[in-house]
């Protein structure tokens, strides 16, 4: 029998080749246009493009507080400008052809795979996150995304057909998905290159324009990736007005939902996803709302604790816990709870946090900064309330710390955590591990239920039939067995949740089609034999044995039983031999 780590190392080396291999056979036919990149990882410079404006947002590295740069905040008139440019391109757009459209992807994922330490580093600065948290979160994730929509997209916005009925069965039908035209996002700050790529890449391979706006806690990136999409717009001979990027405030996001766009998604949090919502109401604009998580993280008695450990502080701590589907209860069955805690406790306890801002500690660091301003703050009013409540700081807890002038919150787990605190209800959004046991499968169910939110969750267990019985109980946009978030990864899947985590789907078959208009469409499979003639008896003015003939037809298409359809034709015949009467 092989030992652990000898059956890990040859997993992750039989999974290396089998990748080569696959990209092998995957590999393009022909050469990716490539656009000389107009800016790099070493000499990035604040950038100013507010110097004359009126009104601008400073943007700051939230690990150190070092200025990065300033960028304009939006008036409103010049978002509904922004999107009437959008508009205009999208025009033309629509009318590109597929090869088009994956050859404006191919552009932008050679560029990323060229340029990503870059990008990693450009995100570090504006969100305070290490650089493998920023690999994992802003670059591979959107890799994966681009490449399914390579794969499968043009499968799933081809014609669709569908059945057509009994009566109809001499008719086809199919179903036509055609762009909705500009697309409005209005993306978080937790992730800025993904937040605009993700939305960005379905939209524009879909057919439509879009119009972005970006956190105004994550603005400076936005600016310096707006670079990256021209250019590969320009690449692929696409409109250069086909993608906005809109900074400002919360005036420019409501002249984005109200300012013409034809379906908006937003991404943030359940109190502004309600203002969304009422706003789009006065246009009778479609709404996609991803708000908050409070994701479950269930470990049952029979959990391999080596791989749930390790996995557990990843969903906990990566991206400073700024993850709207980042794990914030974990659930473990009574007889593994005291284990688990010690395991994860350890661990916890030797995360190095601080600063990213150097090329050294972007690499090295852990955990890094709260990119929300007061954020740090909140975190520690919720760990105080629960401890005064009875729960139990395993590791990390105490006060905010500055290191100078960033923000940060040290990795911490709490255990005994109870309905009655408000850790327990409110979204964390930070690097807590709150931890509570349970007994039995049904307890963790209610447990994990017992929450207003519904985004992701996770279940834990060595026997998969169980873990699937009880994910299925879930109530939950998502459910992972034996993994956390890998319903994310699968870019093939809806992304979205239920009760106060929102409505809609983004990411997927599904999310990929909401940004289209569903088309019906029917004509004659066999023109030069039969067509659709109104019946003689139906023809106005009606004959009076129009209603036996319908009733007639009725019975016979759609009677259960051959004595009913039987029945159903002798309607129609006796309706057909039916004498009209003599005035």
């Amino acid at each position: 029998m092989l030992a652990y780590v000898d059956r890990q190392t040859l997993y992750w080396a039989a999974l290396t080749v089998s990748v080569l291999l696959l990209s092998y056979w995957l590999r393009p036919g022909q050469p990716v246009p490539k656009f000389p990149p107009q800016w790099s990882g070493s000499g990035i410079t604040a950038g100013n493009d507010a110097a004359n404006a009126k009104q601008s947002l400073l943007c700051q590295d939230p690990g150190t507080g070092q200025t990065l740069g300033l960028v304009s905040a939006a008036h409103p008139d010049q978002v509904r400008q922004q999107i009437e440019l959008a508009k205009t391109a999208s025009k033309e757009w629509r009318q590109s052809s597929f090869h088009q459209r994956r050859l404006l992807l191919k552009i932008l994922l050679q560029h990323i795979i060229d340029n990503q330490e870059a990008i990693c580093r450009v995100s570090a600065l504006d969100s305070g996150k290490p650089m493998v948290d920023a690999a994992f979160g802003e670059v591979l994730v959107t890799c994966e995304k681009i490449r399914w929509l390579l794969s499968e997209g043009e499968r799933w916005l081809r014609p669709e057909s569908r059945s057509t009925g009994r009566m109809m069965f001499y008719k086809k039908a199919w179903v036509e998905f055609h762009p909705v035209g500009v697309v409005g996002a209005i993306v978080p700050f937790n992730y800025p290159f993904h937040n605009i790529f993700n939305p960005l890449t379905a939209a524009l391979f879909a057919g439509n324009g879009i119009v972005i706006k970006v956190s105004e806690h994550a603005s400076w990136s936005s600016r310096l990736y707006e670079r990256i999409i021209h250019a590969a717009l320009q690449a692929a001979g696409a409109p250069k007005e086909l993608v906005q990027i809109v900074t400002g405030y919360g005036d420019a996001g409501n002249a984005l939902v109200t300012g013409g766009v034809d379906t908006v998604i937003f991404v943030g949090s359940t109190a502004v996803g309600k203002k969304v919502m009422a706003a789009a109401a006065e246009t009778l604009t479609p709404v996609t709302l991803e708000l908050g998580g409070k994701d479950a993280f269930i470990v049952l008695d029979d959990a391999d604790l080596n791989q749930v450990t390790q996995t557990a502080l990843r969903g906990a701590f990566q991206g400073a816990g700024q993850n709207c589907m980042g794990a914030e209860r974990f659930l473990l069955q009574a007889p593994i709870h005291d284990a688990f805690v010690s395991r994860a406790a350890a661990v916890a306890q030797k995360l190095r946090q601080g600063p990213t801002a150097s090329e050294q500690a972007g690499r090295v660091m852990d955990v890094g900064a709260t990119c929300l301003p007061g954020l740090a703050e909140k975190i520690a009013s919720l760990v105080d309330d629960a401890v005064a409540q009875g729960a139990k700081v395993a590791a990390g807890g105490g006060r905010p710390q500055t290191n100078g002038s960033g923000q940060f919150f040290p990795p911490t787990i709490l255990t005994g955590i109870t309905h009655s605190m408000r850790i327990w209800r409110e979204e964390v959004f930070g690097p807590v591990m709150a931890v509570a046991a349970f007994n039995t499968d049904d307890e963790a169910v209610a447990l994990a239920n017992d929450c207003p939110f519904g985004l992701g969750s996770s279940v834990f267990s060595r026997n998969t039939a169980r873990a699937r019985n009880l994910g299925s109980r879930i109530e939950a946009g998502m459910t992972s067995i034996n993994d956390f978030a890998a319903t994310y990864m699968s870019q093939s899947l809806p992304f979205g949740g239920v009760k106060e985590s929102g409505f809609g789907r983004f990411g997927g078959i599904e999310g990929l089609r909401a940004l289209c208009i569903p088309k019906s469409v029917t004509e004659d499979r066999f023109p030069w034999l039969m067509r659709t003639d109104i019946p003689p008896l139906l023809q106005y003015p009606v004959k009076a044995a129009a209603f036996d003939f319908v009733c007639g037809l009725v019975k016979m298409f759609y009677g259960l039983t051959l004595r009913d359809q039987l029945q159903g034709i002798v309607k129609i015949v006796r309706a057909l031999l039916e004498r009209e009467p003599t005035s």
